[in-house]
Parts: C-alpha cells; sequence; structure tokens
C-alpha cells in the first residue's frame, strides 16, 4: 500500500471528516474521495463510517490507522537518521605526505574524490610535506600518508599497500650491468631526489644511511619531468616506485634496476587522529583510499 494512503487515513482520523483533511494534503475534496475509495475497493472493507461532520473508523480502519501511525512513523524516524548521516558526510580534509613523489598519485584521487564525494573537501597541504606527523598533531592537517608507523597513543595508523623502490636510470649507465645496485654502487653515482632533507628519502633513509653509504653527489629536483629527462640524458638516476611514474612517458631508454638483493620494499600507512575515526566523511575518504591505493 502507498505512503500516500497511510497518511490520508491518519489524516481524515484527526481532522474528523474530508473537508478539513482537503486543507492539510492539499488536495480537493474530490481527489481525496477518490483516493479514500481506492483504498477501501483494494481492502474489500470500509474504512470509516461516513457522517454528516464526524467521520469515525470502522473496527478494521481502527487496525489500520494503527499501522498507518507506525508507518509514518518509521518513515520520519528513517528520514531523520539519514539526513544526520548526510551532515556527517560534510567535511574538509587537509592531506600531506612525507615525500613530494607521492603527490603523483594523490592528484589523480582528489579528481575522483571530488566526483564520488561532492561534499568532501580535499586539499593537498604541500607545506606539510617531510613533517606530517608532526601536523597532523598541531591539526594543520587531518591524514598523512607515510611508510613508518609512529609511536603516538592518539593515531591510529592504517597499513594501505607495499611498493618497491627501483632505480631509475639510462640503459648506458654503469651501474645497468649489475644484477641489481648494493650500498656500495651508488657511492659514485649522482642521485637526483626531489627535495633535502635526505632523511625523507626512502632509498637513504632506508638503505644507503644504515650502510653509510652517501653518493657522491646529490640534486635536488623538484619537477619530477625534469628529472627523467635528466636521466634520459644519462646525467643521474632516480629512485621511485613504478606506480609514482604511471603518468608519464617513460623512453625506451630507460631501465629500472632491483635496489638490493631482495629489493628495496615499503609499506604505506594512512595516518589519522583516534578522536576523528567517529567521522563519516573521514572514513568515506579512507575506504575510497583503501580501494584505490591497496592494489598497487
Amino acid at each position: 500500500m502507498e505512503v500516500k494512503y497511510f497518511r490520508l487515513i491518519k489524516t481524515i482520523t484527526e481532522e474528523g471528516n474530508i473537508a478539513n483533511s482537503s486543507e492539510k494534503l492539499f488536495l480537493t475534496q474530490s481527489a481525496l474521495s477518490h483516493q479514500l475509495k481506492e483504498i477501501e475497493e483494494r481492502l474489500s472493507f470500509k474504512v470509516f463510517h461516513r457522517a454528516r461532520n464526524k467521520w469515525k473508523l470502522t473496527e478494521e480502519g481502527e487496525a489500520l490507522y494503527t499501522l498507518a501511525n507506525e508507518v509514518l512513523t518509521t518513515i520520519e524516524q528513517g528520514f531523520s537518521n539519514i539526513k544526520q548521516i548526510r551532515a556527517g558526510s560534510k567535511g574538509t580534509i587537509n592531506v600531506s605526505t612525507e615525500c613530494y613523489s607521492f603527490y603523483q598519485g594523490l592528484s589523480g584521487f582528489t579528481q575522483k574524490m571530488a566526483v564520488l564525494y561532492p561534499e568532501i573537501d580535499v586539499n593537498l597541504i604541500l607545506e606539510a610535506t617531510h613533517q606530517p606527523i608532526t601536523k597532523i598533531l598541531s591539526n594543520d592537517i587531518d591524514i598523512a600518508l607515510v611508510t613508518s608507523k609512529p609511536q603516538n597513543d592518539s593515531l591510529l595508523s592504517i597499513e594501505i599497500f607495499e611498493d618497491e623502490i627501483f632505480a631509475v636510470m639510462h640503459k648506458e649507465n654503469t651501474l645497468n650491468e649489475l644484477e641489481y645496485i648494493d650500498a656500495s654502487g651508488f657511492s659514485d653515482a649522482h642521485l637526483i631526489i626531489h627535495s633535502f632533507p635526505l632523511e625523507t628519502v626512502s632509498v637513504y633513509e632506508h638503505f644507503l644511511k644504515p650502510n653509510k653509504i652517501t653518493p657522491i653527489k646529490i640534486s635536488a629536483i623538484p619537477l619530477t619531468e625534469v628529472s627523467l629527462e635528466m636521466v634520459n640524458a644519462n646525467m643521474g638516476i632516480i629512485c621511485l616506485p613504478k606506480w609514482a611514474l604511471k603518468s608519464f612517458k617513460i623512453s625506451d631508454d630507460l631501465v629500472f634496476k632491483k635496489i638490493g638483493k631482495h629489493g628495496l620494499k615499503r609499506n604505506h600507512y594512512l595516518v589519522v587522529r583516534k578522536n576523528d575515526c567517529n567521522k563519516k566523511y573521514i572514513n568515506d575518504f579512507i575506504f575510497s583510499f583503501e580501494e584505490e591505493f591497496s592494489v598497487k
């Protein structure tokens, strides 16, 4: 039975007759009479005993009126709950990472978020790069993408994906002769990075520093396009995961060389304040991020 019929029965019962109900429901008396006739024909029983000034429910009508109240109350509560949920779907999320290379994937993701969740504003906060955990603790950003779990009880770390960093070089580079590049192989290399400090560069922090190796020359080039042009001219090497280069046209003269015998792998975590985990728009972002990046 359609909701409009329940609303009709409830209104006529409480208003006492069809004339008063007409004003409440913004329908003509003729339209209301027609709808009531449809109800009674469909149910095969009379809902009201008609009197000139006062309509009274039949016994079946009493049961139907009780049902109408239950149905309409449930619907109102349901829409109220939905309204509260939708209210929690709106918000602004400031995101940053520990390395500029991560933004290669994040920019495309934020565009998808704008389409799927137009009520969520996602801002990439570049000035918080290299210090996202400090910034999330000071409430300057809301979500951080890092490769090491922070040891802080107020933060939640969600493991998203694992990737592998490769040394990208020209095929004529002497290091290409090796099966893989060990730490000592970087000693005489020109290493091109996105930015200083070196502690924010994964290949240095997780591979070279533990082996007490510093390349003979290090250049910070913030633009990946420029870095690739330099590598293509055999002027140095860069170390990146393959996914970070998906949006670039890679020359056939460039090769990807494994770093270390077993490869240089790292885990990526989304870090969020535990107090924010009950916010729907934060969870919508996290779930979408997991869907987008968990297959890297």
